[in-house]
């Protein structure tokens, strides 16, 4: 009886196998920490939104004015690049999927 995990990957008794369950491995891991350092980062960003603030008319303050300085201008551009590798290494990942099924 076939699983779908057999259809997927190479025969064992192939040299192909180990390479191919390395890289899929690798990049399931790779995966794995790029998608918790992006939660992380968007986790620790405060929210764009003024919400309850626009009722006692907070005034621009220096911080504010200056946010792409900022360390919260930093972690929303270590977001987008940790998102970007994500997409790239889930691309890669589905390539690899799919040069393993017509091989």
């Amino acid at each position: 009886m076939l699983t779908l995990m057999n259809l997927l990957t190479p025969a064992k008794d192939s040299g192909v196998y180990n390479l191919y369950f390395g890289l899929s491995l690798t990049m399931i891991i790779l995966m794995g920490i790029a998608a918790l350092a992006a939660i992380i980062l968007v986790l620790m960003q405060p929210s764009n939104s003024t919400g309850i603030d626009a009722l006692g008319g907070s005034s621009e303050t220096f911080f504010g004015k200056n946010k792409g300085k900022s360390i919260e201008a930093k972690m929303k551009k270590w977001t987008w690049i940790c998102l970007a590798v994500l997409v790239v290494f889930a691309i890669t990942f589905y390539i690899l999927q799919l040069e393993s099924i017509w091989a």
